[in-house]
Formats: C-alpha cells, structure tokens, sequence
C-alpha cells in the first residue's frame, strides 16, 4: 500500500527542470484564421524556435528562444504554404534573442521579468510558451475541475490524469472553457453604449472559445520531465450565431523535448523588470487599426503627406479612398505626440481647408488628447463656437473615458466661458455625464466621487430656484446612470420629501427620467421608487405615467405586473388606467427574449384587466410597441412609441418615440426622441393679450372670492420641449418657452433681418464658389483578446465615410441693377443664372478576423466600399416680364459612373518590415470555387442518389440520364451571378446600365455569414445613348401671349377626326330629334372643310306620351356621362319636353341632388339620380361639347412647356405641352404631344365646367388620343336633404397595366375594408365605372359609399377632425368674411370642443355624466369657468324665483354678458346695455367675440378666449369650451379632461361622492337677506344631529363638504336630501365655531350621512 501511494505521488508531481542543467525543446506554433472547409482562402502566423529552459535562482527560471524563425500565410489552405517573414525576423532578433525570467513553483508561473528592450508584443510570445508550463496539479485527485489563471486569463480548467505504466509515462490532458471565465482578459472599444442580452445568449452564442492541452511526462525521483505537450484551441465566430456558421480561428501548440544541456542559460546583461504575470499584456495593438499597416517612421511627415493627398483629391469630387486616408490620419494622429499636433495645428491653422480636416480627425483619435487639444485651443480664442460645439460633441463619443479624460470634460464644463454659451454648455455638461457613464461601464468599482460635482450644482440650483440649471444638471445625472446620485434625486421626486413637492412639473419629469440610466444597473432600486410614484395616486397623471415606463424597462417580474394589473382595477385617473392597460397589452406580442418572462405575466394582466379598458378612446394616452427577433440569428429590431396625455385634448402632452437593436447577443437604445407640447395649442389659438382692466378682474375675484375655498389650477405656460437620445444618451435638449418665440418673431420681423436678407442676395448675385468635404469614422468596434499563442486576436468592424460637395453659381441680371436697389426691381429684370453642383459620397465599411499587431497581421479581412457621384450643370433664364422661364442641362464630361458598391472578403497577411511584399488572397478564388463545388456537388449525388443508382460510381462527377429529376433539382449548382442591365431613354440621348456581379460561399452551406463571404458588385453608368449627339436638355415655360410663338409642333387635324360607322343616319337622326341643330351642324362642317373638322355631341330629348302629363309628372334619371369632345354621342334625358325646355328657363342650374340615401345594410340597394332642375344645363352641354376637338383653332395657348434635347443637326426632339383655357366656354384642355416628325402618340387632358355643380373632364392617350380613354366626372348635390358630392370615372378602354394594377388595387382596398371593419357587398355595376358618393351626414360626419365594378364598399358615420362649413356653421363663419385662417381655425375648434348641456334640470357635463341639477333660486351657479390664474371667463346660471327661467351671466374680455327670457322671447344684455334682437350679430370691436340669434335662442361665441360656444333658448343651455381648455375649466359642467371618474370635483378640488352636493358646491351664496339678487343661502359646515360612536368614543361630527343653508333671518320653503362627508372630534371636545371650523373643509372624512339642504328661502322683514 505504502509503495503504490508513492507512485502515485511521484506520478503526480509537476515537470521539473533541475539546477545545473538546461533543458532544450523545439517549439512551433501557429494562428490560422478561416472558415473551416478546406480548399478556401487562410490568414495565419507561425513562429518556430529551440527554446532553452534552465535555472537562475530558486524558484527562478530563465528561457531563452534560439534559432527563432517567422512566417506569415495568405493562401488556399491546405494547398498553399507558409511564406518566412525574413525580414521581420531579422528586426526583431534582437528582441526574440532576449532571454526572459520567470518565476516557477509546483507548476504554476508567478512573477515575469525581462529588460525594457524586449516590447509587450514579443514579450507575449513568451508568455505563449509559458502558458504551456502551467499546471496546477492536485495530488490526491485524478479528475478535478479549477478557475485556473492563464494566460487568457482566469477560466475554468478540466484536468485529467493517467498512466502510462508499460511506457512509464504520465498522460495529462487539461482543458479550458473560455466562455466560462471568471476573468477574461479581453478589451473591448466602442462597445460602450451595449447592454449584453443574457436571455439572447441563452439561446444561441456569437462567439465560442475553447482550448486542450495534451502533456506526456516521464516521472523522474523529484519531479518529472515533460516530453511533449501540444495545445489547440478553437474559437468561432459570427455575427449571426455560430450554429448557422462560422469563422474561426484555429491556433496549436508544440513543445518537444530535445536534450538536456549542461550549458546554463546566461542572462543579457541589462536591467530585468518585472513586467506583470502569465497573464496577456496590451501593447501597441491598441493603437494599431487592423485594417492596414503603417510603417510609421516619421509620424509629423506623414501626417503632412495625407492632409496633403485629403485636401488635393477631395475638392471638385470625393476620392474614391478618402475614408481609408481618413482612417490613417486618425492612425498617425494617435501616435504622434500632442507637441506635433500642436505644431501641426499652428502651421495649418490659418488655411481652411487644412484646418477643417484636422478639426473632423482630432476628435476620432479617441484618447484625452483630443479633449485637451480642443480646450486649449478654445480658451485662447483659436476655435469658433461652431467648429468648437461641433468637435466637442464628436469628441466625448469617441474618447476613451478615463480619469484624465474626466477630469479635462470636467474642467471644461466649469469654464466661465463655455458657462457663458448655452450651447457649448449643454454640449459638455452632458458629455460629462457620458463619460462618467462610459467610465463606469469598463470598471464595476466606479467611484461615486465622479458625480459629486453635479450633486452640489443640483443643490444649488434648488436652493436659488434656477430651474433651467436644475434640469440641465438632472440631464447628466441621467446620462452618467451612477447608482450614487439615486438619494439625491429622490429628494426632488414629490413622494419622497419637502423638496420635491414645491418644484415645477417639468422638473419632476425629468427627475424621473434620469432614472432610466441608473435602472440598467440597480433594477431593483429603481423599482421600489418607481412603483411610489405610481402607486401614489395625487400626483399628475403625466408623472405617474413616466413611473410606469421606468417600471417596464426594469423587466419587473410577474408579481409586480399582477399588483399593477390589480391597481389599474380600482384605477380612477383613465388616462393612466389606458397607458398601462396598452403598454401590458402590447408588450404580450413581444418576440424580444430579454423581455420574455414581461410578455408572459402581461399576457396573464390583460385577461383580468381587457373586460374593462379594451374599448377606450384614443384619445386617452397610450404606449405602442413593436419588435422582431429571429432567434436562428440573434437579430432583432424593436421600437416603442408613448402618446402621454392628461386632458384628452387633440394634441399630447409628450411624445416619446424610441428604437432598440439586437445583434451579436447584445443590444443599443440606438435613438430616442422625446417631445412634450405643454401649451402649444393654447399659444398658438387662444387671444394674445386679454385686457388688463381693473374693472374686470375685480369682477371675476369677486365671484370666485364667493366660493368656498376655490383654488386655482396650475396655468399652463405656452412651452415645447424636445430632446434627442443616441445609444441611451442624451446628444441635445431644448425648451422653448413665449420668450424665445417673441424673440425669434422680433428678429425675423426687425430691420436686421432685412438687411441680412439684402446681403444674401447681392452675395448670390454676385456668384459664388463652394467647396466642402465632411469626413467622419461612423464606427469602430474592436474586441481584441489574446490566444493561447501569445497573438493578440481581433474582431473589428470599421465605417468612415467622406461625403463632398462641390457648388458653383453665377447670375447676370439685364439691366444692371443699381447699388442700392430694392428687391422688387428684380420682377422687371431678365435674370440668367448659371450652376454647377457635384456631390459625392464615398464610405469603406471593413470587418476583421484574425491577428492584429504593429508588427504583423494576418486576418479574414471583409471590405465593403460604397462610391456615388450625381454631378449636375445648368443654366436658368428668368423673364418676368415676359412670362419666360428657361432651365438648361448641360453634359457633364469624364464621370460615367455615377453609383458602385463592391464587397469583398479576403485573407491578409502583411508585416511592417516587407510591406510591399503583402499579400491579399480572395477567400473564394474563382477556379477554388468551380472545384470545391464539384466536388461537394458530387457527393451530394452520392449521397442522395445511392438508394436509387447503386450502380453509379461513387467517384462520378456526371449525373447519370436515369437519375430521378426530382433529385437534381434538389441540389444546389454553384455559380456566380452576372448580370447586366441597361435602359436608355433616346428622346434625350441618355443611357444607364446596371452591372451587378456577386459570388459567395452558399453552395457550401445555406447561411447569412457565408452569403456575405465572397465577392458583390454593384455599379450604375450613365453615358450618353446610340445616335445623334445631345449637346443639352432644355425646358421652357412660356405663360401669356406669346406662349403660342413656342409652339413647335401644330397638331395636324386632318385624318384625326373619329370616323362613326354610319355618320349619316346618325346626323338624320340628330336633325329629327333636335330641331335647329342642322343649320348648326352644316356651319360646322362647313368650317371644317376649310380649317380642320371636329365631332359634336348633342343632347337628345324624348317626348313623353302627353305633353299635358309631361309638365306634371317630372321624372329624372342619372345622366352617366356627358360626352365630351371626340367621344361618342351620349343620350341625355332631359327633365321635360324639348319644345318646352328650351324656353322654360334661362338660368343656370340649380345644386343637383344625387337621389336616394345609402343604406347601412347595403351599398346595392343605393341608387343615386340627378334631377335637372332646368334644360339650360342641357344646352349649355351641348353647346361646349360640340366645338372643336382641339382648342387650338380657336384660342391661343395660355402655357407652353417645351421639354427637348438640343441637338448638334439642330433637329426637334422631345416633348411640347400645350394649355389652353377658353374663359367663355369655362373650358381648359392640355395637349401632351412628342416633338417627332412622325410620332402622332400624345395625351389629351380635356376638363369643361358644366355648371357651378357640375364639372367634367376627359384623359385620352394614345396615336392621336384614340386609343385609351377616360372620364371623370364631379358634382354636387343632394342625398334626400343632405348635401353630397359624387366623383365618377369611366373609360372605354384602358391599357393590360393598367387593369392589372388596378385588380391589384382593388383586392388591397378590399381586404383592407375588411380589416377595418368597413362594410362591403359583392354586387354588380357597371363593368367600366368607378363611383364615389360622400353626403355629409352631419357637420362632423360623412358617409360614404365607393363602388366598383365588382363589389360596393361603405362606411357611414366618419368622424372628421373639423366642422364643415353648413347649417349653423356656415352663418357662424361669416363674421370672419375672407379671413380664411381664422375659419379653418374656428372650425377646427369648433369640431374638437367639450360640451355642456341642460335640457330643464338634467345637466350632461363636459365628461358625458348626467345628473339632475337641484338648482337653488335666484342663486348664481358657477356653470364653466376658465381655472387657471388667467380667468378668462367664467358662465354663470341662475334661476328666477318667479318665473322658473334659466338666466346665464358670462364675464368674458371686458364683457358682462347676461343671456335670459323675457315675455318668451330671448334677450341679450351688454355690460347692462340691452341689445335689440333686430341688432344682432354683435361683433366685440378689439377681440374676436360674437353674440348672434341661432334658432329658437341666442348663442355666443368667443373660441380664442376658450369659450366655443355659451347657447341657451326657453328650454336648453349649452356651453362648449374649445379643445386647449381641457382640463382647465371647472364649474357643475366639469373639467373637460375625460376622467369620468373624477368628476364631481369641488371648488378646493375635494371629489365629491353626490351629485347634488357636488352642484351646490359651485353656489355663489348670498351676503344678505337684504340683497337685491335674492339669493337668500350660503354654504356652510353642519353638525350632524345625532351622536356617534367614532373609534370607540363618542364623538361629535362636522360636515366637511359645504351644505346649503338660508342666511339667518330666513327659512326655508324647499329642501333636498343631500349625502356628505363627516369629521368627527371627541364630544368633550370645545370647537370655536370661527376658528375650529375655518379649516374644517380640509378634514378626512370618517363617515357619510345625509344632510339637509335649502333650495328655496324667504327672510323675514325684521332680517339682519
């Protein structure tokens, strides 16, 4: 027993390498990266060497490489072999050469030291084969699992040990999980603003990493002797989950034991630092971008030489490698040390175009240098504010965050002189927050010392009421998302402490928002407060909103959605009850798999909770979110919109709208925009100033000084505020506030304007030239980690763009103008103006696979460029006088290409010692393609043709005849695509061609990442077509009297006349059913004989039976079409005989009316008629549609356009236009005709105005118009009683397309009818005829029916968002005459206004509640009144004691207005005027208000004063308030906001349970019982009459919602029963009834009894 557990222990000891002796291996390793077929393109490295271990003290070992050797691949792997770097070889001897110390104890590698020559990157190779070396061996386990250090870092390690006894050997194997570590040594740049997707990466990884080691040992007395160890290690990759496919990278290991040497190791003789651990070290990799290499030996120079080759190449047009130029300077930038930049900066600084590329370079160079260069150079006044906001904003998105960088934004942001700039301020205080942010993401340990300067300007800010630095300093705390500053803005939340509760709304919204950031790190703290503010039910709907959106983005689990779902059952605010409800209910269809388990308990709210909120309005607020998420490759998009309302109005209160990515197993909050109207819709409707009269005020006051205890709402300041978010950061904010618009409309509006303006146009007059080029690095993306050989590998994923414009201009003006003239002078000058506009596009997209060092690289390189140019040059010609307008294209010589896009995926090898010898293999060569997918081809035959051919030949690359075809067609054939398209359009001599070209890896396998893989073209030439040359494009547009001397083309008439079958009966016939009509019709022909002839169209009439029954029974049928010119002759039904309507009537027709109603059941049972109310429409029709086809032989044009190519022989070619309008014949006709000699194809748009309801048109096409026509038709009239419009189109016949189409069409309306919930039947009409009906149903409302040949489809009832001007409308808007915009605008808020009715006492309020009104007599009642500190109005309701009459006052402007009966008829009194009916409209003199008679009763309006309408008769009373009121009136009418369940709120805003206490709430009481008014009641707390037993102890009770009572003196002749609220204090308890009860309406309530209320009261004569 004894001798076997000492094998075991010498079996297990870790390799040793003995003192006095040197231990010699060979070593070879390689890094390979591809895809995993062979046959296809690889990058790698490989390094051979001897490697000489031997001891240097205790525990310390020295290794020294000898004989080092490497070499680079880029070529077909297998086939291909490995090229010596020799060069590079060479360069680093010396370092390579260099022994290395290290520290070595039972295994494991402790402390590394090597002198200062030897750099990180060589040094890392050491540290490769040192990875080897470490074992950490147990020596009672066998198997056993560790978090092992490596040199990748800390992961987890699966050990495995046997024996060998035969061979005497020990085998171990050990591997590593590189997904599992719990530190990973990697670095990731530009990766800042991603969140990782856990759940994302549950289903499926984006990046795999795993290695094994394999070690042979002998045992030896102390230890052992490795004899061979070997390691591989495995990593794949892709974008789109590596089960579908992936890159990867493949690197081995091998050590062989040689010999043992007696020769010690000597040590170099120089300093040996201590230079870390096993663990990878980061060197110039971080510096080095992997898309090229630099051999930077002069970095100034250099730098000199690119700004040089940028400013040169990019002027007139963008050169097609500027971004990879623009890429390199970034590169040098970064190495050049901040004096060179400096330097560089000073030397260019004064010549702009210099100066404009450094200033778009610095900021990507990424580090504090950048932060620093900028600031100094602003503070010494080297910078303007533009060049400054716009390089500050680039920089703090690109600077790596570190203290320095912090520190430098921090310093900035305290300037006095970026203090002073609200730009440049916003700009910095918010990249403070990001780079906090930023800082916090790459190390968990973020002290919270980096926010404490934000904390205090916060407490400043409180403590000086500065609301705007409040904000701005609440907006970097959002940005920065530190946990720390979590108390601090808890104490500005309402809910949370004294602070709060006195701060602005708007400050608590964004209080509340800066939350979001810190929810992504602390979920569960957010949560709690979050839920607070929802839960706390006085706070504004909008807040409690806000709360619930943080909530949702914490991914609150199903407990907390249940409590939500729970709340929103006993919810009283609908406008909170809806947003939740729609937010639960569309977060049930989201796919995303981070929000999963949210999607699932919504899933399980919106059952409970659908019964009760599925059918609100949308114009309560919601939240709408869609997504999509495709599992098999991590991709997804999502966005999510937030309407927030809290009144129901037309316009939100906020909008928010944001969009999220998810890709790779990570997602970006990549924009949000945030917008909030608080008042806009007040501002921009409501009068500008309200008279600021005394008199008036003290009026108001004085009512509302009657009401018990009235408090005003908060007014709603006219303000917009806006923000922007990118990645979860906030870029920039602005609030506009009445100021800023006063400000704004003072400048456009002032003398600077103008002259600026003068300025601007002499500049353009005088010609300009401008050039300029925008560089910027979109993206970069980096994860650089290391493998096992001691490489660094890198995933990288580069954008830079370079877009340029290139504009010149020159204009002459005829005559001269004078030095000082005047803008006007330019309408009687003949202008020319010349131009020349070329702007270019170039970007480089490139993503990186593989090995990246400054010394070498060796990667899967995929390079996309994308390059546009669109030049332009033309000439214009204005005429003012002339009515002449000239535009020229003129050719642009030496760019054919004007768009390419080519992708290609190479394997790059490439050291900076042989750069020239670099090499570039196309992952796919075209010859590796044809081979390898014969040969995958061939085996998929094998495989699925062997059951079927046993026979075949496994080796055949041919497909056998009897091979089943079903078989073949299975399997893919691999080939490119090529393809070339051109189209050339010869009228103008131009020619485009489209090229595309793409070859990929799909034959391989069916997946996006080898789809990408391989090569894609794409280019558009445009050059000049086959044919005669075009020397320029012109377009002319001649209006007035001399468009007819630029007509080219005269059409020829002769031949175009519509030959009819039998022309002679036909005219016979004309003659015996219209007498008179041959005299017509021989003129006609006559003159045509001699000019050009032209078809007529009359109209025929038929006599009835009786010409006594024919003027009494009047029957009328649709008259379908009226022919117009060059059409068949149509029948037209007259209304009565021909021989009497002739002479029956004169006058124009009456409005027609379309017949019967549509039914809602069916559309087919609809028939629509119009009656002629006389037969001059008849003739009149006859009379336009029997002239001349072409208007041309008549009048002049009134607009030719002349669209041509100018040709070199001078031939016409192109395209004329020609309108012509006969005023007399109201008449307008368009000819569309090609300037060809012998090209008769044209289109004739011919439109005629029958009558004022009545108005035709024609669209004919074709040789000579002939061969498509249509017609539509429009008209007006009557539906039964309603007025109506109907649209008709018809045609004969219409091209294939076209009806295609319009099949096409036709099933998408239907089936979206369908899905609407639109009513549709299948019937029969016209075969040829599109019908549209719209009768106006009411004054909001319009049915309408559509049919089509195939089916009717109607919907009654639409809703409209404005008022049509008919019925009481229409006379409502003629107090505004011609002002139009102030007629859209009252029909506008006449359409969205809330309204208040009282039929006798059953009042409906603004929210739709009814509820009997108890009226008190002679007692004013508060019916409506503006809340708000403004009092713009306020409507009060009386009635008299005696005759039982409603009596209405409203104080409006200047204004007492007193509406009331008198002997039954209605009376209107002014400021104690009474108005005569018979001078009714009273229009107020200074502001828009108007008094008129509207049917039985008297109505005002005044709707930019709030109040739409104030109506009452003998019967009725109506208030409407206009929309932006909402929510800001009061009174028995309501609030206006929606909240039904929140409606009977008292004047101190106490919810009332009663109706009737409710409305007697809003009674002004009387003073005395003397008073004149008669109103004889107050409102008072009662006692409750009996006792009662309160929390166990006898208690006396107080009412503490006002009761009506009669003044002292008086009694009581009616009373009602009114329920009202109670607080009780103990019986022993003496209240002064003065004091105790002063404050008593601000008691809890305890309990509800009735009371008694008086209605109706008569005082005594002996009254006080």
């Amino acid at each position: 027993m004894r001798v076997l557990l000492l094998a075991i222990t010498v079996a297990l000891a870790a390799p040793e390498f003995a003192a006095g002796r040197t231990h010699m291996y060979k070593y070879e390793a390689f890094l390979m990266g591809g895809l995993p077929e062979e046959g296809l393109a690889r990058a790698g490295v490989k390094v051979r060497s001897k490697v000489l271990i031997g001891p240097a003290a205790a525990d310390v070992f020295i290794l020294k490489l000898v004989e080092p050797e490497i070499f680079e691949y880029s070529g077909i792997w297998p086939k291909d072999a490995f090229i010596p770097a020799t060069k590079l070889t060479s360069a680093l001897a010396a370092q390579l050469l260099t022994p290395i110390k290290f520290e070595y104890t039972n295994g494991v590698v402790g402390k590394v030291f090597a002198p200062a020559g030897v750099s990180a990157t060589v040094l890392n190779l050491h540290r490769g084969i040192l990875n080897i070396l470490q074992l950490n061996i147990k020596k009672t386990q066998n198997v056993y699992e560790l978090q092992e250090p490596g040199a990748q870092g800390v992961c987890k390690t699966h050990y495995v040990i046997s024996e060998d006894a035969k061979a005497d050997r020990i085998l171990l194997t050990k591997t590593k999980d590189m997904n599992n570590c719990q530190q990973r040594i990697l670095k990731d740049i530009g990766l800042a603003y991603t969140e990782k997707c856990v759940e994302c990466e549950a289903r499926g990884t984006t990046l795999k990493g795993t290695a094994a080691f394999n070690y042979v040992m002998k045992p030896a007395a102390t230890g052992a002797l490795l004899l061979e160890a070997t390691a591989t290690e495995l990593i794949q990759f892709s974008p789109f989950n590596i089960l579908n496919g992936a890159a990867q990278m493949e690197a081995k290991q091998i050590l062989t034991f040689l010999e043992i040497e007696k020769t010690p190791v000597e040590p170099i003789r120089a300093e040996y630092l201590h230079r870390g651990s096993l663990q990878y070290e980061f060197g110039s990799e971080l510096l080095q971008t992997p898309i090229q290499l630099l051999r930077i030996s002069n970095a100034e120079a250099q730098i000199v030489e690119i700004l040089n080759h940028l400013v040169a190449n990019n002027v007139a047009k963008v050169h097609e490698d500027a971004p990879l130029k623009f890429i390199e300077l970034i590169q040098l930038l970064r190495v050049a040390r901040f004096e060179s930049i400096e330097a560089l900066w000073t030397q260019y600084k004064t010549r702009p175009d210099y100066r404009h590329w450094m200033l778009n370079a610095v900021p990507a160079i990424g580090t504090h240098v950048a932060l620093r260069f900028l600031k100094e150079k602003f503070l010494v006044g080297e910078l303007t504010i533009a060049e400054t906001a716009q390089a500050l904003l680039a920089s703090v998105h690109m600077v790596t965050a570190d203290m320095e960088a912090i520190k430098l934004a921090e310093g900035l942001a305290m300037h006095h002189k970026i203090q002073e700039n609200p730009v440049l301020r916003e700009i910095v205080m918010l990249g403070y927050g990001t780079l906090v942010a930023k800082y916090c993401a790459e190390n968990p340990t973020c002290p919270a010392e980096l926010v404490k300067p934000i904390h205090e300007i916060l407490v400043q800010a409180v403590a000086k009421g500065e609301t705007e630095q409040l904000i701005v300093a609440l907006k970097v705390l959002g940005n920065a998302g530190h946990p720390a500053s979590l108390k601090p803005i808890m104490k500005l939340l309402p809910s949370f402490g004294t602070t709060g509760a006195s701060l602005p709304h708007r400050v608590h919204i964004d209080t509340a928002l800066a939350l979001r950031n810190m929810a992504k790190k602390e979920p569960k703290m957010v949560q709690e407060i979050a839920v607070q503010l929802f839960m706390d039910k006085a706070l504004r709907p909008e807040l409690r909103m806000v709360a619930a959106i943080i909530l949702f983005e914490t991914k609150l689990p199903m407990g907390l959605v249940t409590t939500l779902a729970d709340v929103l059952l006993k919810e009283s605010n609908l406008q909170v009850a809806s947003f939740v409800y729609s937010y639960m209910k569309a977060m049930t269809k989201n796919t995303a798999p981070d929000f999963a388990s949210v999607a699932a308990a919504c899933n399980v709210a919106v059952k409970i909770l659908s019964p009760k909120f599925d059918r609100l309005s949308y114009r309560f607020s919601r939240a709408l979110h869609f997504d999509a998420y495709h599992n098999p490759w991590m991709m997804g998009a999502a966005a999510s919109a937030f309407y927030i309302n809290d009144a129901a109005t037309v316009l939100p209160k906020a909008i928010v709208a944001k969009a999220r990515t998810y890709l790779a197993g990570a997602y970006a909050d990549v924009l949000e925009l945030g917008v909030r109207t608080e008042g806009i819709q007040e501002a921009l409707l409501k009068v500008n100033e309200l008279p600021e009269k005394a008199e008036r005020i003290a009026k108001m006051k004085q009512v509302l000084k009657a009401l018990s205890d009235w408090r005003a709402r908060p007014t709603s300041q006219p303000l917009a505020s806006m923000y922007v978010k990118f990645f979860g950061q906030e870029i920039a904010f602005a609030n506009i506030d009445k100021a800023i618009v006063d400000q704004i409309i003072e400048l456009a509006s002032g003398p600077a304007i103008q002259t600026y303006g003068m300025k601007a146009l002499d500049a353009l007059l005088s010609g300009f030239a401008l050039h300029y080029a925008k560089p910027m690095l979109v993206a970069e993306v980096r994860r650089i980690l290391p493998t096992t050989v001691g490489l660094p590998m890198e995933l990288s994923f580069y954008t830079a763009a370079v877009a340029a414009a290139s504009i010149e201009f020159q204009a002459t003006v005829s005559p001269p103008l004078p030095a000082n003239f005047h803008a006007a002078q330019l309408l009687k000058s003949d202008i020319s103006m010349r131009a020349a506009i070329a702007p270019s596009v170039s970007m480089h997209t490139y993503a990186v696979m593989g090995v990246n060092t400054a010394l070498i690289q060796a990667a899967l390189l995929s390079r996309a460029r994308v390059h546009t140019i669109v030049p332009a040059k033309m000439e214009a010609r204005i005429d003012l006088i002339k009515g002449n307008f000239k535009l020229q294209f003129l050719p642009v010589q030496g760019i054919d290409k004007v768009a390419s896009a080519l992708v290609e995926t190479f394997a790059v090898a490439r050291n900076v010692e042989d750069l020239a010898a670099a090499k570039m293999t196309p992952m796919i060569p075209s010859e590796v393609a044809t081979q390898l997918s014969r040969e995958i081809f061939t085996s998929k035959i094998s495989s699925r043709a062997s059951s079927l051919a046993g026979d075949m030949s496994a080796s055949s690359e041919i497909i056998p005849v009897d091979l089943p075809r079903k078989i073949a067609s299975q399997l893919k054939l691999p080939k490119g695509f090529e393809k070339r398209m051109c189209a050339a359009i010869e009228t103008f001599g131009i020619k485009a061609c489209t090229e595309i070209e793409s070859r990929n890896a799909v034959f391989i396998r069916d997946c996006p990442l080898y789809a990408m893989i391989g090569k894609h073209a794409v280019s558009v030439e445009v050059a000049p077509a086959a044919g005669p040359v075009i020397e320029k494009i012109e377009i002319e547009i001649q209006v007035g009297d001399k468009a007819a001397e630029k007509i080219l083309k005269v059409i020829n008439i002769s031949g175009e006349e519509e030959i009819l079958e039998d022309k002679n009966v036909l005219m016979k016939l004309k003659n015996i059913l219209v007498p008179g009509l041959k005299n017509r019709t021989s003129s006609s022909s006559s003159s045509s004989s001699s000019s050009s002839r032209s078809r007529s169209s009359s109209s025929s009439s038929v006599s009835s039976k009786s010409s006594s029954s024919s003027s009494s029974r009047r029957t009328s049928k649709l008259v379908d079409a009226v022919a117009p010119i060059g059409t068949r002759s149509k029948r037209l039904t007259s209304s009565s005989s021909s021989s009497s309507s002739s002479s029956s009537s004169s006058s124009s027709s009456s409005r027609s009316s379309l017949g019967s109603k549509s039914s809602s059941r069916s559309a087919s049972s609809s028939r629509s008629s119009v009656k002629s109310s006389s037969s001059s429409s008849s003739s009149s029709q006859s009379s336009s549609l029997s002239k001349a086809k072409y208007l041309a032989n008549a009048i002049t044009p009134a607009v030719t356009i002349l669209i041509r190519a100018v040709r070199a022989d001078h031939k016409v070619q192109g395209y004329q236009i020609a309108a012509y309008f006969d005023r007399t014949a109201a008449r307008v006709q368009v000819i569309f005709a090609n300037l060809a000699e012998n090209d008769h194809w044209r289109i004739c748009a011919d439109g005629v105005k029958l009558s004022d309801h009545k108005l035709m048109a024609k669209i004919a096409w074709g040789i000579e118009c002939k061969q498509y026509m249509t017609e539509i038709t429009a008209e007006t009239g009557l539906v039964g009683k309603e007025p109506a419009a109907r649209l008709k189109i018809s045609w004969e016949k219409l091209p294939k397309s076209i009806n295609r189409y319009a099949k096409e069409i036709s099933e998408y309306i239907s089936r979206m009818a369908q899905e609407a919930g639109i009513s549709q039947a299948k019937v029969k009409n016209n075969a040829k005829q599109i019908e549209l009906t719209v009768t106006v149903a009411s004054e909001k409302m319009l049915n309408v029916v559509l049919k089509t040949p195939k089916m009717a489809i109607y919907k009654l009832g639409i809703g409209l968002p404005l008022n049509l001007p008919f019925g009481d409308t229409a006379a409502e808007l003629e107090a505004y005459q011609n002002n139009w915009a102030d007629k859209l605008s009252f029909m506008l808020t006449k359409a969205h206004a809330a309204e208040c009715t009282m039929v006798r006492d059953t009042l409906i309020t603004f929210n739709n509640r009814k509820f009997k009104n108890d009226m008190p007599h002679s007692c004013y009642q508060v019916l409506a009144q503006d809340c708000t500190s403004e009092l713009k109005f306020i409507v009060l309701l009386k009635r008299d004691q005696t005759q039982e009459q409603n009596h209405i006052n409203v104080k409006i402007a200047d204004l007492d207005v007193d509406l009331y009966p008198k002997d039954s008829v209605m009376m209107v009194k002014i400021n104690g005027v009474e108005i005569p009916i018979n001078n009714l409209p009273y229009h107020h003199p200074a502001g828009k208000i108007q008094i008129r008679q509207s049917g039985e009763g008297i109505a005002l309006h005044a709707p930019t004063h709030g109040l739409q309408e104030v109506y009452l008769d003998l019967n009725t009373l109506k208030v409407k308030v206009v929309d932006w009121m909402r929510g800001q009136t009061c009174g028995i009418c309501g609030k206006a906001d929606g909240e039904v369940r929140q409606e009977y709120s008292t004047p101190n805003k106490r919810l009332s349970k009663n109706a009737v206490s409710y409305a007697h709430s809003w009674v002004l009481p009387g003073k005395t019982c003397r008073d004149a008014s008669e109103c004889y009641m107050k409102l008072e707390s009662v006692k409750l009459e009996k006792q009662m037993i309160h929390l166990g102890e006898e208690s006396k009770c107080y009412s503490v919602e006002p009761v009506l009572r009669c003044l002292p003196g008086c009694m009581p002749l009616r009373t009602t029963t009114v329920t009202v609220g109670y607080h009780c204090v103990p019986a022993d308890t003496t209240l002064n009834r003065s004091e105790g009860l002063s404050s008593i309406y601000e008691k809890s309530v305890d309990l509800r009894e009735t009371a008694e209320a008086h209605v109706a009261c008569r005082c005594t004569a002996q009254c006080a």
